[in-house]
């Protein structure tokens, strides 16, 4: 989670930076290392430790199970843009303005909060 927060104010930064200049280059190799150094494999490892938990749990009918997951695979689906921009911004390529990843560094955290939340309390 820490790479799915920080990612996105990173991308905050690149934005403002010059393109070609030396603080966008940096940024270039500050958000490749955070995404597949971090963010990918921990995505990987959490996916496969969560399988496995449902599976062992026998939790696979519950409500608040189903719902903790579609907000999972939204956060998957949030990473998948994650490295879409990422590649947009070593190519280049971005067109979006900091104030976009501002909203979207946000996303993440309610995301996770959702999260939390449906495994702490089990609403249903």
């Amino acid at each position: 989670m820490a790479a799915m927060l920080y990612l996105p104010r990173l991308f905050v930064y690149h934005a403002e930076a010059t393109t070609g200049s030396e603080k966008s280059e940096t940024f270039k190799v500050m958000e490749r290392r955070l995404l597949k150094g971090i963010a990918t494999p921990a995505m990987i490892v959490t996916w496969l430790a969560g399988l496995f938990l449902v599976w062992q749990g026998g939790w696979i009918t519950s409500g608040w199970l189903h719902g903790k997951l579609l907000l999972v695979v939204l956060l998957s689906g949030i990473h998948g843009m994650l490295s879409k921009w990422t590649r947009e911004f070593a190519n280049d390529a971005n067109k979006r303005s900091s104030k976009f990843y501002r909203v979207m560094n946000e996303v993440p955290a309610v995301l996770m909060l959702g999260i939390v939340i449906l495994v702490i309390v089990k609403p249903f």
